[in-house]
């Protein structure tokens, strides 16, 4: 075989290779049906063109890849098609055609970012006068139009207020802060919004479907993520996933490609921070970065999950897009605190920030798990169960002085000498229920009566270390007598009603169970009087110190002075009590 043969055999297959377009150009659409993400933009527009209300210069303003050169080409189709002026350009005359391969002679597509100067936009305006040669309208695209200098947007400004009938403008541009107001003021403005992960999935699993190219859900929607809100960034990648998959869409390889820490060794170490274990916490981090995997993408991906976790211990039945990790979180969600998350996403946030300035991105990811160790919550409860104790009496239901008794408010003045009174009560109890053993059986089978003290109560809730929705609840909340067995009861008032919530009884009942050390129950009272509570009487202090203030503020010689001497007045509501004197 010759040379020019084997040149001319060779020839197909290297044109075909040469034919190959991108996603991100093969799936742009082509009429506004197909558009994704951009509802409200498209409808004002399909609105405009059906009733002929067609403005003369338009501004499209968004982040990269939401499509806004995209409608800017649509746009021009449906101005231009051969049939007639709609919002359903045919697709299929040489004008339609044209505008698509991107050869259409009045479509003038101008790059402001290199085409900044005066003298460019004035050669550009040299030929608006003139007709359109093929289509009806000449449309003029201009892109990243805040590019333009100064004197390129004086030059623009007159034509662009009053172009010629034969005339339509179409500004693109990611930063709409750099235009001067007295363009924008000339155009019609459309906002187009970053694309949500679900939209951005939904579109590519719909192409992926018509060209019958298989794909994994994780994988797609890992790609979705990664777009950060941009079609063409998403499009960009499902291309390199597939060459990087052979045509296929995996899960692993996808991951591979965009450096991810896979989900079990996230979940991981969840569970480690849950046990609040070190040692695998330490083994985990390292088998990640054995992996190769980044340490700034490892705190992300587990910032992610916490947020996920916090959502879901709010809203239970949340759930982003059918992602199947929401449902691999809610088990933590249920076991750990929401406290400890909220500061386990806050040290992870910060830990990034901090990277760069580790010894090295290993130790950086090391000493920010294990920071969210060292400044875990303390458990209130159980610091405190010595010091609190006189706070709560428990008592017999059988014996009614033993159980008047405990029900008592503690003197403050000498809570050790009550608590050594009481017990010394209950041990004559017992040798009483002791020498009466038919009595016996029933005293020691039943619960008993838990009392509050609802005058210890604020001290109670401070000992507790109720923070939060659930500290301003407790607040709110007064203990009353009862004579149920293993029921605390809580009066509050119904105007503080949306206080209380089903989330907000449980915590409060596991925290007064730990304290008590006996499984309790809790009932809700709702009443109309104005209760003591303790927020009602911080509240009254409050009132009266700013009363004193106001009253010493008013006494005082100098004021009064200014006063009568300058016309002067107090501003009501500026008087506040000195809460640093002594």
């Amino acid at each position: 075989m010759s040379a020019q043969d084997s040149l001319l055999t060779s020839e197909p297959s290297a044109i075909d290779k040469a034919e190959y377009r991108v996603l991100a150009r093969r799936w742009r659409p082509r009429n506004f049906a197909e558009m994704a993400g951009q509802e409200a933009v498209v409808q004002a527009l399909v609105n405009g063109l059906s009733s002929g209300r067609i403005h003369h210069a338009f501004l499209f303003t968004g982040t990269r890849g939401v499509g806004k050169t995209t409608l800017a080409r649509i746009l021009a189709k449906c101005l231009n098609c051969e049939q007639q002026v709609s919002a359903e350009p045919c697709g299929e005359c040489s004008a339609c055609i044209a505008i698509d391969d991107g050869r259409f002679v009045d479509l003038i597509e101008v790059d402001a970012a290199s085409r900044t100067k005066v003298d460019d936009t004035r050669e550009l305006l040299d030929n608006v006068q003139y007709a359109a040669t093929r289509g009806r309208y000449k449309v003029y695209l201009i892109d990243e139009v805040h590019m333009l200098s100064t004197s390129s947007f004086n030059a623009l400004l007159k034509t662009l207020e009053e172009p010629p009938e034969h005339v339509k403008f179409i500004l693109a541009t990611t930063d709409p802060q750099k235009i001067p107001v007295t363009i924008l003021s000339r155009c019609i403005r459309f906002n187009l919004r970053r694309m949500s992960t679900e939209q951005i999935s939904n579109y590519l699993s719909q192409r992926l479907a018509a060209e019958q190219i298989e794909f994994e859900s994780e994988a797609l929607q890992a790609i979705a993520k990664a777009g950060d809100g941009s079609m063409r960034d998403a499009l960009s990648l499902l291309d390199q996933a597939l060459a990087h998959g052979s045509g296929k869409l995996q899960q692993q390889a996808v991951q591979t490609m965009l450096g991810m820490v896979e989900s079990h060794f996230i979940e991981q170490l969840l569970l480690a921070l849950q046990n609040n274990d070190a040692a695998a916490l330490l083994a985990t981090a390292a088998e990640i970065y054995a992996q190769g995997q980044s340490s700034d993408r490892s705190l992300q991906q587990l910032a992610e999950a916490l947020h996920r976790i916090a959502v879901l211990q709010l809203v239970p039945d949340y759930d982003e897009g059918g992602d199947q990790q929401w449902q691999s979180l809610r088990s933590f969600a249920e076991t750990i605190a929401a406290e400890d998350i909220q500061l386990y996403y806050q040290i992870a946030t910060l830990g990034r920030t901090e990277l760069a300035h580790a010894p090295d991105p290993r130790v950086g990811l090391d000493m920010t798990l294990l920071r969210m160790l060292a400044f875990r919550p303390i458990d209130a409860s159980a610091e405190t169960s010595n010091s609190s104790s006189t706070l709560v009496q428990k008592a017999a239901p059988t014996d009614k002085s033993v159980t008047q008794s405990n029900q008592a408010k503690l003197p403050e003045t000498a809570p050790k000498q009550q608590t050594a009174d009481t017990m010394a009560a209950a041990q004559n109890n017992d040798r009483v229920l002791a020498s009466e053993p038919h009595k016996t059986t029933a005293v020691v089978d039943q619960p008993e009566v838990i009392a509050l003290d609802p005058g210890q109560w604020p001290e109670l809730c401070r000992h507790l270390g109720f923070s939060g929705p659930l500290r301003v609840l407790a607040q709110h909340l007064l203990p009353t007598a009862t004579t149920e067995q293993a029921v605390l009861v809580f009066k509050l008032e119904e105007r503080d009603a949306h206080l209380h919530t089903e989330r907000l009884d449980q915590q409060l009942t596991k925290a007064l169970a730990e304290h008590l050390q006996t499984p309790i129950k809790i009932k809700m009272q709702f009443t109309n009087e104005t209760l003591q509570s303790p927020a009602r009487r911080q509240a009254a202090e409050n009132e009266n110190a700013n009363r004193k203030a106001q009253q010493v503020v008013a006494s005082d010689t100098v004021i009064n002075d200014l006063i009568d001497t300058f016309d002067a007045r107090i501003v009501p509501g500026s008087v506040r009590p000195d809460t640093n004197s002594a």
